[in-house]
């Protein structure tokens, strides 16, 4: 009778102690769920927006536009001063992009067009969303009036195109006024009619509902440029042409603060402003005169962090991007993106060859704290870096 009754003890104890593999395995499956569902959260996370697709990111965006913000806010040199903040470059920046492997476009050059072009499009998005997420992801997801104040509505093949002037700008609204059915072709529209008259609404001028319905539906298309190479073909075509706004209104300042000795002519013109005064005046943080929208960063204008675009296009493929385009948005066939020379016709273009010289008149602090001043522009778009003394 005791053996039986420590036969049944033995048992009992046995029932109450699992062996060690049976909690192995509980904590193996506990982590192997926590790490599916962390898994779940960076796979929403990264999930983009399409045309024609309403995302979780939109809907809560529909929110976060104020009824009181949308007002059209008049254009003031300087008014977008209060973003520049956010793009002031630190040493953490520069140790994070030195730590992170190159970005670099995973393309086949033996794969069909479409293909080949579709990959690089979509090697540009995901290049922007991994700057966006190590250098903004404390930024407010809130659209205001100025993150759109620079987008252009075509309603007929529910295209937005943000501006960036100095990148192709001046020919995309002839194709958006050929689109909208404005003009028949391009090569009717001259400089003053794409300028002045050109009948096409900017996206901040709808109301708040009309706004998140074509940002969640319509295809957002962005057109940069090689910063310097933009900053240069800008300060070529307002200071070295004449000009009859902004000779006076930004040479004027310009030679009176940066010019030793300046001639009474230069100082009521404000005609002959050398690059190293522009220069010198677009890197003070106490400009005599604001910004500009043909010098303002491409990610400022057209805010690539909380507007996130279908088509990422740049000025050194333009043609074949332009048109790729058009394709699929399904633009008339005869319809291509124009080659026209707006501004001084006579110029050359603005080439590499020429933006080296220009740069070539600068010391090796100026170049460097131009390029701070363009780093975002050269992170989120892959551009290399321009000059070998650069850090």
């Amino acid at each position: 009778m005791v053996d039986f009754l420590r036969g049944r003890r033995r048992l009992r104890v046995s029932v109450y102690k699992p062996p060690c593999s049976f909690w192995f395995l509980l904590l193996f499956g506990i982590g192997g769920l926590v790490l599916f569902i962390h898994l779940q959260d960076l796979s929403d996370m990264v999930l983009q927006q399409a045309p024609g697709r309403k995302k979780r990111s939109l809907m809560v965006n529909r929110q976060h536009l104020p009824d009181s913000q949308w007002k059209r806010q008049a254009a003031t040199p300087g008014s977008r001063e209060h973003d520049l903040g956010s793009q002031r470059v630190t040493k953490r920046h520069r140790k994070l992009l030195k730590t992170s492997p190159v970005l670099r476009p995973h393309t086949n050059s033996s794969l069909p067009s479409s293909r080949r072009l579709s990959d690089v499009q979509e090697s540009r998005r995901r290049i922007v969303r991994e700057v966006c997420g190590k250098y903004r992801s404390n930024i407010s997801r809130t659209i205001m009036p100025h993150h759109v104040s620079r987008i252009y509505v075509e309603d007929r093949h529910k295209l937005l195109y943000c501006e960036v002037p100095k990148a192709g700008c001046s020919n995309w609204k002839r194709v958006l006024m050929v689109l909208a059915g404005v003009a028949n072709s391009t090569w009717e529209i001259n400089h003053a009619a794409v300028h002045y008259n050109n009948h096409l609404k900017r996206l901040d001028s709808f109301d708040r509902q009309g706004i998140t319905k074509r940002l969640e539906t319509y295809t957002k298309v962005l057109f940069v440029r090689e910063p310097m190479e933009r900053l240069v073909s800008a300060f070529r075509d307002k200071f070295e042409s004449p000009n009859s706004y902004y000779h006076p209104v930004f040479g004027k300042p310009i030679i009176s603060k940066y010019r030793v000795n300046a001639s009474q002519t230069a100082l009521k013109t404000g005609s002959g402003v050398t690059f190293r005064e522009f220069i010198h005046y677009l890197l003070d943080v106490h400009r005599p005169v604001g910004m500009d929208i043909h010098w303002e960063a491409a990610n400022q204008l057209c805010s690539p962090c909380h507007l996130h675009y279908d088509f990422i296009g740049k000025v050194e493929t333009l043609e074949e991007d332009a048109n790729f385009l058009l394709r699929k948005i399904g633009a008339p066939e005869n319809l291509t993106y124009p080659s026209f020379k707006d501004g001084n016709p006579k110029a050359a273009r603005t080439s590499t060859q020429i933006t080296q010289h220009y740069f070539s008149l600068l010391n090796a602090s100026e170049r460097q704290r131009a390029y701070d001043f363009y780093y975002m522009d050269y992170l989120m778009f892959n551009y290399s870096k321009p000059y070998k003394d650069l850090y």
